[in-house]
């Protein structure tokens, strides 16, 4: 049989080839899989690790140990940061009021105030809610909300006193009295008490038993720099200027991220015959917080004793913009208008004044000087 040598069979097919190839569409596919995350950072190509959530509690800690170091700023910052993630909390609310409180701007306040006692109406909410009304000047308001915290709960000495504050605001001095002697009864050893007590019993001329309820006050709460303003405001009244400096200086050591403090100071400092420690603490108390509006009143007051009346104005304008409202600073502002021959503005503020208080002296005096002028 003849037998083709040049015939070798079919060869079976290899799969060798082909597999470099499946290798490369196999990493492209993975590729883009990932969404070409490998090619936004060559230096790490892998998925990053995911990072636990922080929670609001978290927070609310963090805030906490702000507040305990002075650092009111950064504990208001924290406690909104706990409220984005809780919109619920009320405790979160209630401390942000507390803060603004304590940082010049109870204005403020009395929105999450508000927040606070619509998510639990406690005795807690209601009181710093009040306390936000009584000192942004609402003193109607304040007073219904403070009744209601003493009603939610009669053992709350904070309630009655910050009653007590709100009744002294209104000129009630009696009842005043009445609600302090029973936050008193109820918690001697409480810081925010013993404030009160001294704030009644200085607006009713007891200075010495003031003077000794602030003390205790300090004691039991050093870092609660509101304390040594009411104070030294206290002193102001008695025209003690020195005294009410030290206190002053205590509020800034207290809180010193506050704008209140260094206002106080500045103003005082003015006060006791030193204009350039008073520019100094008053543009400092600016610096901290563009939004303070005292102390642009303040400094508006201190140009004004110094004869510059076009930077008295620039001030009083910015101070009134930010709504401050003082018979004082309206006479003064329109009295710098009259002595730049400018009555049309002058008589403007002057009769401002006089609807804070028609029998002001000096808006009298500076509109007659319009009128004769």
């Amino acid at each position: 049989m003849y037998l083709d040598r040049r015939y070798r069979g079919r060869r079976r097919r290899s799969f060798w080839p082909i597999i470099p190839l499946v290798i490369v569409l196999g990493a492209g596919l993975y590729l883009l899989g990932t969404r070409t995350r490998f090619f936004e950072n060559p230096f790490n190509p892998l998925m990053p690790t995911p990072t636990p959530t922080r929670t609001a509690l978290s927070y609310l800690a963090e805030a906490e140990d702000y507040y305990k170091a002075g650092q009111l700023v950064n504990a208001l910052k924290t406690y909104e940061r706990a409220t984005e993630l809780e919109p619920m909390n009320d405790e979160a609310f209630r401390q942000q009021a507390w803060l603004l409180i304590q940082l010049g701007h109870p204005a403020r306040a009395v929105s999450p105030a508000e927040k606070a006692a619509a998510i639990k109406d406690s005795a807690q909410n209601l009181t710093v809610l009040a306390m936000a009304l009584d000192w942004a000047g609402q003193y109607d308001e304040a007073i219904k909300i403070a009744l209601q915290a003493v009603d939610s709960d009669p053992l709350s000495a904070e309630a009655h006193a910050v009653t007590a504050e709100i009744y002294m605001d209104k000129g009630n001095w009696v009842r005043a009295l009445d609600e302090v002697d029973t936050a008193i009864k109820l918690s001697p050893d409480n810081a925010m008490v013993q404030r009160n007590r001294g704030y009644v019993l200085d607006n009713q001329g007891r200075h010495d038993e003031a003077v000794a309820a602030f003390e205790r006050a300090a004691e039991l709460a050093p870092k609660l720099g509101y304390i040594y303003t009411t104070a030294g405001n206290g002193y102001i009244a008695l025209g003690d200027y020195d005294s009410a400096i030290a206190q002053y200086e205590k509020t800034v050591e207290a809180t010193p991220d506050s704008p209140v403090g260094y206002d106080a100071l500045g103003h005082a400092s003015a006060l006791a015959g030193d204009p350039d420690r008073g520019l100094s603490m008053l543009k400092k108390a600016i610096e901290i917080d563009p939004e303070y509006g005292p102390a642009y009143a303040h400094l508006g007051r201190l140009y004004y004793t110094q004869l510059n009346y076009e930077s008295a104005i620039e001030n009083f304008l910015k101070a009134f913009d930010l709504g401050v409202r003082n018979e004082e600073y309206f006479y003064e502002l329109g009295l710098a208008y009259a002595y730049l021959d400018d009555c049309p503005n002058a008589i403007k503020w002057l009769q401002k004044a006089l609807e804070v208080n028609p029998e002001s002296a000096p808006a009298k005096e500076g509109i007659r000087r319009c009128a004769e002028g």
